[in-house]
């Protein structure tokens, strides 16, 4: 099913700080989108905006032609589901359990549940290799192990719309590559869209169809990745000298930091 999904005017603030000012953005249906920036731009702050989780304090966060705080929370749920960046697991819970939680959030693991509950969430713990884990406690598992069974919650959702704020923290390099291959393949079998906030990089231009860059509280740029990452943006956005070539592999641009060592002699 198809969403409209956008920020109109929305500026978000903790108290008096404001940290999004006046932003603008139309998420793009059935797609993929990547959203950069240095520490403290306000990515993760957009992201819980979309969540629901924050209302703003000017402007709306629109679904399907609604401001989100206006819709109750379970109708939310359906369409909409999110893996904060530090989600805190309820002590002593079994994998299979928290995962469970993923389809019926507001009922809990007493709500009647059907066959194809039960089936989404083997599926979900198959696709993040974490079903040998079933019966684990949460707490023995080791950041990158925990951090697989919240995306196989996140999946177990099923919902249209999937927001993520970093998903591939805690996780060496094979398993961020096989997340963010999870994350293709679930865009391309299930046309689910897909927002996550990243901060490698060049991960994020390899696998985003619609990157943006933010800076200082607002967007500085977006696009298809090869439109975006220049290195007169890196240069704005993160403070880093660089340069950006193809990346041999995907096609996409690739950025090579420039430091003060280690570079060649010209």
């Amino acid at each position: 099913m198809t969403h409209e999904l956008s920020a109109q005017s929305v500026t978000l603030a903790y108290g008096e700080h404001v940290v999004v000012e006046s932003l603008d953005l139309d998420v793009s249906d059935g797609r993929i989108t990547v959203i950069v920036g240095g520490n403290g731009c306000g990515k993760s702050t957009l992201l819980r905006a979309f969540a629901r989780l924050l209302a703003p304090e000017e402007g709306a966060i629109v679904l399907d032609g609604k401001a989100i705080q206006e819709r109750p929370s379970r109708q939310t749920a359906r369409m909409l589901g999110l893996l904060p960046q530090s989600p805190v697991a309820p002590e002593g819970i079994a994998v299979a359990d928290l995962v469970g939680r993923g389809r019926h959030p507001h009922q809990g693991l007493l709500g009647r549940w059907t066959a194809h509950d039960y089936e989404a969430v083997d599926e979900a713990l198959a696709a993040t290799s974490t079903a040998d884990l079933a019966e684990r406690c949460v707490d023995e598992l080791s950041g990158g192990q925990r951090q697989r069974v919240w995306i196989a919650m996140a999946l177990a959702q099923e919902t249209d719309i999937l927001l993520l704020d970093e998903p591939t923290t805690f996780l060496d390099v094979s398993h961020q590559v096989e997340v963010l291959d999870l994350l293709t393949d679930l865009n391309a079998s299930r046309g689910t869209t897909i927002v996550m906030v990243l901060h490698d990089l060049n991960l994020a231009a390899r696998y985003a169809d619609v990157l943006v860059a933010m800076q200082g509280g607002r967007i500085r740029a977006v696009g298809a990745p090869g439109e975006v990452v220049t290195p007169e943006l890196v240069r704005e956005v993160f403070g880093l000298e660089s340069l950006v070539a193809p990346d041999p592999v995907s096609g996409e641009p690739m950025v090579m930091p420039i430091g003060r060592h280690h570079v060649l002699a010209r």
